[in-house]
């Protein structure tokens, strides 16, 4: 017999209230939404010739691939994995990729401020000179309990922070996307606290896992991975992995992130993953395989506890998962 397991997005139609839609992490706006973003952000002949310029990058891909970080499990198809993907900046539903038909890579760029002895202004690529692009092998954890394996291409979080050198005071890393209601249709919905912003300890972004990514499946990333610049930490729940991102911050306060925002009471800063301890509204103890659609235990740390365990040693009483 099938039984069929609710999706941890899917609401009742009793609670589809506007209160309830907002507090809801998972916005199932419908076919309205659908249709104005594509009305709206359709495509012009201008806009899909600057979608079809060649990535000035390109030359950069392949990256060699990192030995140290590998997989127990196959790597999802990119034709799987390129139509998940959480982007509520232009959509509420997964397949992102139709509702980016004005969203331009270049020019892109990154300002690096806060307390730092050394506040700059980069262009992407001349940031990617600055680094050592490589693959990496990293398994993908959502909140929404689905999972993936990606070959990344980025460099470490560590060697930005490394550009921009933070002074003593410095505890935090605070990320923000880019702002641009004219090419991301769902900027406009005043409902969301829009930049999409997320943080890090010190500690967390200069681990070595924490990595940057430009490309994936040994390209530059198609827009609706985050390109060109996005988030990777593959111990914590995928909504901590910012997409589309144009500043980072260090701070000695500890950032309040988007989801927090919106319900803290689901979605906290830390989002390390831990089968033990359930979301509100559904188990996080298994998850589904994208690749085959067959369920799996979740793993501590989705199981990097070997590389990360140290940084939370003596929390293991204080709620840091959510």
């Amino acid at each position: 017999m099938h039984i069929r397991r609710p999706r941890g997005w899917e609401l009742p139609e009793a609670a589809a209230t506007p209160e309830q839609i907002y507090l809801s992490r998972r916005q199932m706006m419908g076919a309205g939404a659908a249709l104005l973003a594509t009305a709206t952000f359709g495509g012009t002949a201008a806009a899909q010739r600057a979608a079809d310029l060649p990535d000035p990058s390109a030359s950069l891909y392949p990256a060699k691939q990192n030995p140290r970080y590998t997989l127990d499990r196959p790597i999802t198809p990119e034709d799987k994995s390129s139509v998940v993907n959480n982007y509520y900046e232009f959509s509420y539903g997964k397949n992102v990729a139709p509702s980016m038909s004005r969203f331009q890579r270049r020019p892109w760029v990154v300002k690096i401020d806060g307390m730092v002895e050394k506040p700059q202004e980069l262009g992407i690529d001349d940031l990617l000179k600055k680094v050592q692009l490589e693959e990496r092998l990293y398994r993908h954890r959502c909140v929404e309990a689905w999972s993936m394996a990606v070959p990344w291409t980025g460099f470490p979080l560590a060697d930005l922070v490394a550009l921009a050198a933070p002074t003593s005071g410095a505890k935090y890393l605070k990320m923000e996307t880019f702002l641009d209601p004219k090419v991301a249709p769902n900027q406009r919905d005043f409902r969301f606290p829009w930049p999409y912003v997320e943080g890090l300890t010190l500690a967390e972004a200069t681990h070595e896992l924490a990595f940057l990514v430009t490309g994936v499946y040994g390209k530059p990333a198609p827009n609706q991975y985050g390109a060109p610049l996005r988030l990777v930490t593959p111990w914590k729940y995928g909504f901590k992995s910012i997409k589309g991102i144009v500043r980072f911050t260090f701070t000695d306060k500890q950032p309040v992130s988007y989801w927090e925002q919106v319900q803290g009471a689901e979605y906290g800063f830390w989002a390390n993953v831990n089968p033990k301890v359930p979301h509100p509204r559904w188990s996080q103890a298994s998850e589904e395989d994208l690749t085959t659609g067959e369920r799996r235990p979740t793993l501590i740390f989705n199981g990097y506890g070997a590389f990360v365990a140290d940084l939370y040693k003596g929390q293991e009483d204080r709620k840091i998962w959510y």
